[in-house]
């Protein structure tokens, strides 16, 4: 085993793994930590891995050789090749120190693997004064009832044709929140429902796609969707609304949970801190 639990523990004030994202703070393990290890080797998805349902190979790894282990702080460094390349390092610690030493790393090993983005990852804790970055929230579904909500929302493909074809020109026009990737998922049959709001007869929000995988200890996870909402109808209540059926689809197919990453202070983050959601800690993604 390679990492010693004793040392990384009390290291991690924020539930996020490298390669893997956010995770339920009962599957925070130092199983997952050794697996992500093992499949920077085989290049192979986790079973768990969120990233899985796209298919394809998994884009980041974790440079096993470079990896930092003490007592103090543990830096493990990742690689993509996405675009022009990054190479991020996760910085576990508390002293301030550990931000200067991983900023050394992540440029030197840059460096070394010739790519043009060096980033330092700085898990913080739910404590934090004045956070910045992204926010990790749980949504727990054995907690309260999620009832449907009252709206025009509905699975994509439950709208009439014409409403149907008014979702192509809408995920283009929101293609910087990915819907343009979601819609390619959709065409090929490659994901769940999309549920949408749509508005005289034309799509105008949409959230998913809607899909329940066990995470690392087995317990069914609501997985991350994309959600984006016409800025010129924002304010409307469609957001939360769009939401809150999320949330319904979600519970009423047996997810325990799901986790979510805000920007800080962003129109998605005081929607969930509006709703009672509960907030796991921060991370703070900085140049190198």
């Amino acid at each position: 085993m390679f990492f010693r639990w004793d040392w990384l523990r009390p290291q991690l004030t924020a539930p996020i793994v490298p390669t893997l994202g956010p995770i339920h703070p009962d599957a925070l393990t130092v199983s997952v930590f050794e697996d992500i290890l093992r499949a920077a080797d085989t290049g192979d998805f986790l079973p768990y891995d969120k990233d899985r349902r796209w298919g394809g190979e998994k884009d980041e790894k974790v440079l096993r050789e470079d990896v930092v282990h003490q007592p103090e702080h543990t830096l493990i460094p990742t690689l993509s090749r996405r675009g022009r390349g990054t190479v991020k390092v996760f910085a576990y610690g508390l002293p301030d120190s550990v931000v200067d030493e991983a900023a050394e790393l992540a440029a030197k090993l840059a460096a070394a693997h010739d790519v043009a983005g060096a980033r330092i990852v700085r898990p913080l804790g739910p404590e934090t004064t004045h956070p910045r970055g992204t926010r990790i929230q749980l949504k727990d579904f054995t907690a309260a009832p999620c009832p449907a909500p009252d709206g025009p929302v509905r699975p994509v493909t439950a709208w009439p044709t014409a409403v149907q074809e008014s979702f192509p020109p809408f995920a283009e026009t929101m293609a910087a929140d990915g819907l343009v990737f979601l819609h390619t998922q959709m065409q090929a049959g490659m994901c769940g429902p999309v549920l949408s709001a749509a508005v005289e007869d034309r799509i105008v929000g949409a959230i998913g796609p809607m899909e329940v995988w066990p995470d690392a200890i087995g317990r069914p996870q609501l997985m991350p969707q994309y959600f984006a909402v016409l800025p010129e109808t924002q304010g409307q209540g469609l957001g939360r609304v769009l939401w809150r059926a999320a949330m319904h689809w979600g519970q009423s197919h047996s997810a325990a949970y799901q986790l979510l990453q805000t920007e800080v202070d962003g129109p998605s983050d005081r929607l969930c801190q509006a709703e009672g959601l509960t907030s796991l800690g921060f991370t703070h993604t900085t140049r190198a």
